[in-house]
């Protein structure tokens, strides 16, 4: 009998949780009414819009009317930097300052607001990962700046970035500040009471909602030009007939994820050193990517000399485990990590990186039958089978 698959790929998406589907099931049925109608199916459909909207708001530790339903992060993304960007630029501010280990949803929106006038300003990244905040007020300060954009927690080391004060030295600077929180969301306090972020990306089938929806938080007053345009929904800001099923769902999710956050936090962060030290202890040349800067505890990013991640990931797929190499959105690349490059991590290394995500599927076996498994997949991919 083969063993039970393990999934390792929580960073990639996650399951949609049973509590998410109870929620949202009656607006597949007979409250499918759409919001912007004025008769009982369309006023029912509102007021669970407006509901879910403002439960969101709860969330994120903002008012309803800061709250925008979106696609999912990228959407987030692209929307406050070339939303943000083009509100300011009338202005004479062209400078957007981000980082060089961002999602590239963030990344590909920075490079088109170049195209379009903007000046590129790259912070420097420690060896560990983290953004130099010595860098950041060089870059930052240095005027003109119309937009910063540093996501929380990196998507393929778990790394924390120095967000309150990258978000400090913005407002100082009076520019807008974006932090993409799509994998610090559930992990980290995400609160727009306690940092002076003006836009914040959140996507739902990050934590047990479905894909397509996430949330965006603008706040109120911040300048914003829509990407799309037509009717008045969300104000105009994100125009287009509501997800009431999937704007219900994802409320639900975050409601979840901040109630269990700080159990979720202690249980993961556990699984991932018990991981961590399993593997270093088997396999003594492995490099953990991050180590030594604040991470979240969902991801473990490890390297090993004189392997490569897709035959090292294949590998672990035919034992049932699954792996990422980083991005899912980078899926099908033969080029190594851009985040591994900018923290310095040798070419060959950051080819033979792997990430694991743990999360709600994830249990103390599964992690023993992993680093069980590593060490003789690693003497295979080395070509050192039956070597002792």
């Amino acid at each position: 009998m083969s063993p039970q698959p393990i999934y390792l790929d929580h960073a990639a998406t996650t399951p949609v949780r049973p509590e998410v589907l109870e929620a949202m099931t009656p607006y597949f049925g007979a409250r499918f009414g759409n919001p912007s109608s004025t008769h009982r199916w369309g006023r029912e459909a509102r007021a669970a819009l407006d509901e879910a909207r403002e439960r969101v708001a709860r969330c994120l530790g903002a008012a309803p009317d800061e709250v925008c339903f979106t696609s999912g992060g990228t959407e987030g993304d692209n929307l406050a930097v070339l939303g943000g960007w083009r509100a300011l630029r009338a202005k004479g501010r062209r400078a957007v300052v981000t980082s060089p280990i961002e999602h590239k949803a963030v990344l590909q929106s920075v490079h088109q607001a170049a195209k379009e006038g903007a000046e590129e300003r790259i912070l420097q990244v420690d060896r560990s990962g983290a953004v130099s905040l010595e860098d950041a007020r060089a870059r930052i300060g240095a005027g003109d700046l119309a937009l910063t954009s540093v996501m929380w927690v990196n998507n393929e080391t778990g790394v924390i970035q120095p967000i309150e004060e990258l978000a400090q030295l913005t407002k100082a600077a009076g520019g807008l500040f974006h932090t993409d929180a799509v994998q610090a969301f559930g992990k980290v306090e995400v609160d727009a009471r306690t940092v002076p972020f003006d836009f914040v990306a959140v996507s739902g089938h990050k934590l047990g909602a479905p894909k397509g929806i996430g949330a965006f938080y603008i706040r109120r007053g911040t300048p914003l030009e829509p990407l799309f345009f037509g009717g008045s929904q969300d104000r105009g800001r994100r125009p287009g007939t509501e997800n009431v099923a999937y704007a219900v769902g994802l409320a639900r999710a975050m409601e979840l994820a901040l109630a269990e956050r700080a159990a979720h936090w202690t249980a993961l962060e556990a699984l991932r050193d018990r991981l961590e030290a399993a593997l270093l202890a088997r396999v003594p040349d492995a490099l953990i990517n991050g180590r030594g800067a604040r991470r979240a505890p969902h991801i473990l990013n490890v390297s090993v000399p004189g392997t490569d991640s897709e035959s090292l990931l294949m590998a672990l797929d035919l034992q049932g485990v699954a792996a990422s190499s980083g991005s899912a959105c980078q899926s099908g690349s033969i080029t190594p990590s851009h985040v591994l490059s900018a923290m310095g991590v040798r070419a060959d290394l950051a080819s033979a990186a792997i990430r694991m995500s743990l999360g709600s599927l994830t249990t103390p076996a599964d992690i023993d039958r992993v680093a069980e498994l590593f060490p003789a997949l690693i003497l295979k991919a080395r070509g050192l089978a039956g070597v002792a």
